[in-house]
């Protein structure tokens, strides 16, 4: 694999699913190009979906989309609502271009629901119409892995398998840290706004004495100040301040000084420095102040709800009975033995992977030196699916 270089292995394009509710996402799709060795699972579709705060760059900041490609497998990256090239300004340029509404919640306003009820759905369809296939593999890191469990659990019609990597299905159980920041988090909220509602306060009564001068003065006092609001947690930011970090302080021992104090998720040992560096400064998002309510409810409930709709997560992990391998690393206070221990237990599926991966944590999961090793775990899965599926992977749907 190390002597075929990466861009000879496919052909990159990339289309547009709309969802129920407005949203236009984007899917880059890598399709295996044909090579002188084997490819053994050549054309089969899997649908990529990345985690909290993250887009595209989660799955190439590393060469795991290269092992898949390796295999002939036919790649499809989701981008959620709001991240990556799914992003707020598309929705704006499209609805200008087609003169469509914009989404009602565009401005921050969604949840992991929305996740759960549009974005996926939109995106099986769209891979399954794409590929002309009824059911497609699917690989979800973090929240994508948990979003793909509640999926399987009612729709494991449209999946040949599954595949989560660093993906709980009880967030926080085992981890203390996480538990006292769920409790903490409305708090922490409540002092933001608070904040924030100062700063407010401040800047308007500035403004106010502004225009009283400029009748004095005759100068224009300038335009009312934006209204300050905590809509969103800025990770994109405080993940390209580290990236620039750590180029000034590579040369040199702080850079081990640094990575040894933010090793919560990430075991550097082992990842590139090049590729961490790519991932804090491409992969970061915004995420909806929303989404990270519902994660420390979820975390305090101890539950995996669609608020929404009632549906729980965690009774449905019985009806899980297609292929499924879940991944994670045994130094992930995330995903962990603990909690991922009740969807390996309650799941029914006849070929069930419960594997840790030594010596990792969280983000090097998708792009460590170890992905070869978890992409061989997900070349087996899609073998044994080959082997047990009724008709042949290489013919189109009846009624295509």
């Amino acid at each position: 694999m190390d002597d075929v270089e990466f861009r000879a292995l496919y052909k990159k394009t990339k289309y547009v699913v709309e969802t129920a509710d407005g949203w236009s996402l984007v899917i880059t799709r890598y399709r295996p190009t044909p090579q002188l060795f084997p490819q053994p699972l050549f054309g089969e579709p899997m649908l990529l979906v990345h985690g909290f705060c993250q887009n595209r760059h989660a799955w190439t900041s590393g060469e795991f989309v290269k092992n898949l490609l390796f295999f002939g497998i036919d790649v499809h990256i989701l981008e959620l609502r709001g991240h990556g090239k799914s992003s707020i300004e598309l929705q704006r340029e499209r609805a200008a271009k087609f003169g469509s509404k914009l989404p009602s919640d565009l401005s921050w306003d969604w949840d992991i629901d929305s996740y759960f009820l549009y974005d996926l759905p939109a995106a099986v369809a769209g891979v399954r119409r794409i590929t002309r296939r009824d059911r497609i593999f699917y690989c979800g890191h973090s929240m994508g892995g948990m979003l793909g469990y509640g999926y399987a659990g009612i729709h494991q019609e449209h999946f040949e398998g599954i595949i989560t990597i660093g993906a709980p299905a009880e967030v926080g159980k085992g981890s203390f840290a996480l538990q006292w920041l769920a409790y903490a988090g409305p708090g922490i909220s409540s002092m933001v706004d608070a904040a924030l509602g100062g700063l407010n306060l401040q800047r308007g009564i500035g403004h106010t004495l502004s225009q009283l001068a400029s009748k004095i003065t005759r100068k224009d006092a300038g335009p009312q100040p934006r209204t300050l609001k905590y809509r969103y947690l800025p990770l994109d930011a405080w993940l390209k301040a580290a990236s620039d970090a750590l180029g000034y302080a590579e040369q040199s021992p702080l850079a081990g000084l640094i990575a040894s104090r933010v090793t919560w998720l990430t075991n550097w040992d082992r990842m590139s420095m090049s590729d961490v560096r790519w991932l804090l400064k491409e992969g970061g998002e915004k995420e909806p102040r929303k989404v990270v309510d519902q994660f420390f409810k979820w975390i305090r409930g101890m539950e995996v709800v669609c608020y929404r709709t009632g549906y729980d997560f965690q009774r449905g992990f019985a009806k899980i009975k297609v292929p499924m391998a879940i991944i994670f690393g045994d130094q992930d206070p995330l995903a962990s033995l603990a909690s991922t221990r009740s969807v390996y237990r309650a799941a029914k599926s006849e070929y069930l992977l419960w594997r840790p991966v030594k010596g990792n944590s969280h983000i090097e999961l998708t792009m460590g030196h170890d992905i070869r090793q978890i992409c061989y775990d997900i070349k087996n899965l899609i073998e044994y699916a080959r082997t047990h599926r009724a008709r042949s992977p290489s013919l189109p749907r009846v009624n295509d």
